[in-house]
């Protein structure tokens, strides 16, 4: 068995105790821990879930908006002129070197 086969078997049956485990505290154990761990779930998915809406939501605010496809245009109407200047420039210093 390789290295990562054995990870993979201790990941799956850790898994499978962690979930023999959490059935067990919601539906076997005391009422007050069933409450608790029911409570403790849903508080770490709603924080979970806002938690990474909150991610979103700052990294949306932070990221500053793409240019527009004016500015992208006007761009490359610019770099287009100064290619088309530098043939030109070539051309006549070909032309002189030849003459």
């Amino acid at each position: 068995m390789s290295k990562d086969q054995a990870i993979g078997v201790v990941i799956m049956m850790s898994s499978i105790l962690g979930i023999l485990v959490y059935l067990y505290l919601i539906f076997l154990a005391a009422p007050e821990i069933q409450d608790l761990v029911l409570r403790l779930t849903g508080a770490i998915a709603v924080g979970g879930v806002l938690g990474i809406l909150a991610w979103i939501g700052y990294t949306l605010a932070t990221t500053p908006p793409p240019p527009s496809i004016e500015e992208i245009e006007k761009e490359i109407e610019k770099e287009l002129k100064e290619i088309e200047k530098e043939e030109k420039e070539a051309k006549k210093a070909e032309e002189e070197k030849q003459a």
